[in-house]
């Protein structure tokens, strides 16, 4: 399962709006791919189509889908949103990860 906090629901619904997309019944694919400086980074973007083997959850009323090889890394993760002075972003609070990088878009396990 992957939680999503109260600020990153807010940038989701705005963010998914803006690119045409309709935050009641499309998803937010979250996935792990090979890359960064940590080995793994992760992978964000809208959605509206199902595939085979996808984990689909729903989470503070935001629609997720993981593909089944990225949920072995991201299982127990958070998707936050930081607008602060360190910079502004999705984060993954991920407690799979052993190491992450200075920027905190990849990890290794």
């Amino acid at each position: 399962m992957i939680k999503v906090s109260e600020q990153a629901k807010k940038k989701v619904v705005e963010l998914m709006t803006d690119d045409g997309y309709n935050p009641d019944t499309d998803y937010i694919r979250v996935g792990v791919k090979s890359g960064g400086c940590s080995g793994l980074s992760y992978d964000l973007k809208f959605d509206n189509t199902q595939v085979d083997g996808d984990k689909v959850f729903e989470d503070n009323g935001v629609k997720i889908i993981v593909d089944k090889k990225s949920f072995l890394y991201l299982i127990g993760t958070t998707l936050e949103y930081s607008g602060g002075l360190n910079g502004t972003g999705f984060v993954f609070n991920n407690p799979n990860a052993n190491r992450t990088c200075g920027c905190g878009e990849s990890f290794s396990l």
